[in-house]
């Protein structure tokens, strides 16, 4: 008798092995927003040439699932603040922060937007993140196209990895 309700279930698992995966919904929620992410590029100075280089044909950001930029932050998952940043435009760059919907993840791309780079003036902010949270910084001055997909693959680690909460 245990020999017939033991059998079914041994044909079903022997049937479903190698088919079946099981994982964490959090893992797959990770893994799809990692190669789907829609960029705000908040150009402000030079280092706005190595993310369009970055973003051409040569090293093909698009292979990484972050090719189309959106000029809404409401449609946006990642800002990319790209050069410098005065005191003036600070208060901008907080306002599109706060626009963009949850979740979101913050680039500092250069030394300009990491710490004000040569700029130590009353002009310059020291640091995006003393305005808004920062995820992944790309050191350089400019930083090479290298070093943008590199600080890439890290936010997508962090993606990845990030817990959601419900």
């Amino acid at each position: 008798m245990s020999e017939l309700i033991q059998s079914p279930m041994m044909d079903m698992s022997r049937s479903l092995s190698g088919q079946v995966v099981t994982t964490k919904f959090d893992k797959i929620l990770g893994w799809a927003r990692k190669y789907s992410l829609f960029q705000y590029p908040f150009v402000t100075a030079c280092c706005g040439m190595e993310y369009m280089a970055t973003a051409c044909s040569h090293y093909d950001i698009d292979r990484f699932g972050a090719a189309f930029a959106r000029f809404s932050p409401r449609q946006a998952d990642v800002i990319w603040v790209v050069g410098t940043i005065s005191h003036k435009i600070a208060p901008v760059l907080k306002t599109i922060y706060d626009q963009t919907a949850d979740p979101k993840w913050v680039v500092s791309f250069g030394a300009c937007a990491s710490c004000g780079g040569p700029y130590d003036n009353y002009a310059t902010v020291q640091g995006i993140d003393t305005i808004i949270p920062v995820d992944v910084y790309i050191a350089g001055c400019p930083p090479r196209p290298e070093a943008v997909l590199d600080g890439l693959l890290k936010l997508q680690d962090l993606i990845q990895n990030q817990k959601h909460d419900w």
